[in-house]
């Protein structure tokens, strides 16, 4: 296979693509990376490990642990590099976060998405705030249920897994309230796991050379298999997942004032005027932390920040 430069590491059906719909299986080759093999990642580890640049538990945490909560209610009491180094002995899960602030992880990133990008441009452009995230598991360990901010491809290199993934618009997987309060305030407590969701969501059984497109907001889960696994994920905001959160953002303030709105895109009307509200109060405040010499970061910002969650 050639270099990173001319693979294509990732393949994407984009004619039937629709950004925000869940698609898979994907193929992929990222696991012939060479920075994806077990000796870069314990290097990368190395790195990481004294930022606090990974987030970890236990495998007590089952689907339904609160997902922010996780590290705290079952600890891993292991460091980074423990973790790696011990993996299939370790009962943890482990996430590295945000590898796109490490100059030689974020060449991986760039190899990737650079490939991406004129094709999503197409139907969702303006690809920005690139990040990664490595995901190393010991044997039978859970991810709770939860979801993210960003579009995601996902792909696994190594050993097997069952991801559970829930359409973005599933009102019965997550409520508009669930997910206003979640854009405003990062704030996952009104997710909330029931066993029977399992009949809704779209089953990917995830080996070496297979992986899935989530869209933003989609809520999954990730069932381990019984040998240690080792995933990636590659995520993004367009144009319109940053219309997506800015809207949610109104919609959860205008819930503090006790008004209940419509659900995001089911007014084009009143999605155009929350977005407008939500730029009309945003741009002062970015004004404003220039001029007073505050750090101002832009959601259109290249890469994500290194303490981005």
């Amino acid at each position: 296979m050639g270099d990173s430069t001319t693979a294509r590491w990732i393949d994407v059906d984009w004619p039937s693509f629709d950004p925000w719909r869940v698609q898979g299986p994907l193929r992929h080759r990222l696991m012939e990376h060479p920075l994806l093999q077990w000796d870069q990642l314990l290097e990368l580890g190395k790195r990481l490990d004294p930022l606090g640049q990974f987030r970890t538990h236990s495998n007590q945490a089952q689907a339904g642990t609160p997902f922010n909560d996780a590290p705290r209610m079952f600890r891993n009491r292991k460091s980074a590099v423990e973790t790696i180094q011990s993996l299939s002995d370790a009962n943890a899960w482990m996430s590295l976060l945000n590898v796109q602030t490490d100059p030689l992880y974020r060449t991986l990133i760039d190899a990737v998405l650079d490939q991406i990008k004129p094709q999503m441009d197409r139907v969702d452009p303006g690809m920005c705030y690139r990040a990664g995230w490595i995901f190393m598991a010991s044997p039978r360990t859970v991810t709770p249920f939860h979801f993210d901010t960003e579009h995601s491809f996902i792909v696994q290199l190594e050993g097997r897994k069952k991801l559970y993934v829930w359409d973005p618009q599933d009102l019965e997987a997550a409520s508009e309230h669930a997910r206003d309060r979640f854009h405003a305030y990062h704030d996952r407590k009104l997710l909330v796991w029931r066993d029977e969701l399992r009949e809704r969501a779209h089953v990917f059984q995830l080996e070496p050379g297979v992986g899935a497109y989530m869209p933003c907001t989609s809520p999954h889960l990730v069932e381990n298999g019984d040998e240690r696994s080792l995933t990636m994920s590659f995520t993004f905001y367009t144009d319109s997942t940053r219309r997506n959160r800015a809207l949610h953002k109104v919609h959860a303030g205008l819930r503090n004032l006790g008004v209940t709105p419509p659900a995001v895109g089911e007014s084009r009307l009143l999605d155009a005027a929350g977005h407008a509200l939500y730029r009309c109060r945003n741009v002062p405040d970015l004004v404003l932390r220039r001029i007073t010499g505050r750090e101002v970061r832009p959601e259109n910002a290249p890469y994500a920040f290194a303490d981005a969650i």
